[in-house]
């Protein structure tokens, strides 16, 4: 089949995260929603050698911390995250909406 959909709030969510990769049968790429909650925090991370992801804020207030240095985000921005960054997403005191890419 050359396209695949699904409905972000029929996915499982994990953190508040709906991990879309694997309903929409991605093999390279990875989106994620976030419906973040007034101080909601995701799980620090990073990824390996090969993996960039960009957070983009469609909507509320938050910071991301790459590798230890605090990035204001605003409705609209869109941060890329090299892939062995460190990084962690802090969610304001609004609700927040965020579409999080990722490949290789």
């Amino acid at each position: 089949m050359s396209h695949s959909k699904v409905n972000y709030e029929e996915t499982d969510t994990t953190y508040g995260m709906h991990f879309l990769r694997d309903s929409l049968g991605c093999e390279d790429h990875g989106v994620t929603v976030v419906d973040a909650e007034p101080g909601w925090e995701g799980p620090e991370h990073e990824h390996d050698e090969d993996h960039e992801e960009v957070y983009f804020l469609v909507e509320g207030e938050a910071t991301i911390t790459v590798d230890g240095e605090d990035v204001s985000m605003s409705t609209g921005d869109a941060v890329r995250v090299s892939p062995d960054a460190t990084r962690q997403v802090i969610n304001g005191d609004t609700e927040s909406q965020f579409v999080i890419t990722g490949a290789p």
